[in-house]
C-alpha cells in the first residue's frame, strides 16, 4: 500500500504543476462519469491529429486555400481552448494572422510551432493518465485535487 501512497502523492504533484493549464479539464471529472475526462481528451487528440494532417496537406498545395487553412486551424484553437491547452491555443492566433495575410512562410512555422505544442500537450496528459491508472491498478483511488 506505500506504493500506492507514492503514486497518489506523485499523481497530486503532478496534477498542481499542470493546474493552471488543464484546471478547467480535471474541474469536469465527477463520480457520475470517472472517465468523462479520458473520453474528452482522447477525442481531442483524434481531432488534433486529423486537423495537423489536414494542415499539412493544406500548406503543400501549389495554390494554397488560405480560408481552408485558417478554418482548420481555427478549429484546432477551439478544441484547444476547451481543454485547456492554452499555448497550443496561443500559437493558433498566430497563425490564424498569417493566414490572413496570406504568408506561406509564417504558416509553416506556425504549423511546426502547433505540432511542438500539441506534442507536449499530449505527454504530459498521457503521464497524468498513466499516473491514474497506476494508482487504480494498485488498488489506490485518485486523490481530490
Amino acid at each position: 500500500m506505500d506504493s500506492v501512497v507514492q503514486l497518489q502523492k506523485q499523481l497530486v504533484d503532478y496534477i498542481a504543476s499542470l493546474f493552471h493549464e488543464f484546471n478547467q479539464l480535471q474541474q469536469l471529472q465527477d463520480e457520475s462519469n470517472p472517465d468523462f475526462v479520458v473520453e474528452v481528451v482522447s477525442l481531442f487528440f483524434e481531432d488534433s491529429e486529423r486537423l495537423l494532417n489536414e494542415l499539412a496537406k493544406a500548406l503543400e498545395q501549389k495554390t494554397i486555400d488560405f480560408r481552408k487553412v485558417d478554418a482548420h486551424v481555427h478549429q484546432f484553437k477551439g478544441s484547444s481552448s476547451s481543454i485547456g491547452a492554452h499555448r497550443v491555443q496561443k500559437v493558433c492566433i498566430a497563425f490564424r494572422n498569417y493566414c490572413e495575410e496570406q504568408n506561406v512562410e509564417g504558416c509553416l512555422k506556425c504549423l511546426q510551432q502547433v505540432k511542438h505544442e500539441y506534442s507536449l500537450v499530449r505527454n504530459k496528459l498521457e503521464t497524468l493518465f498513466q499516473l491514474e491508472k497506476q494508482i487504480i491498478a494498485a488498488g489506490g483511488s485518485l486523490p481530490a485535487t
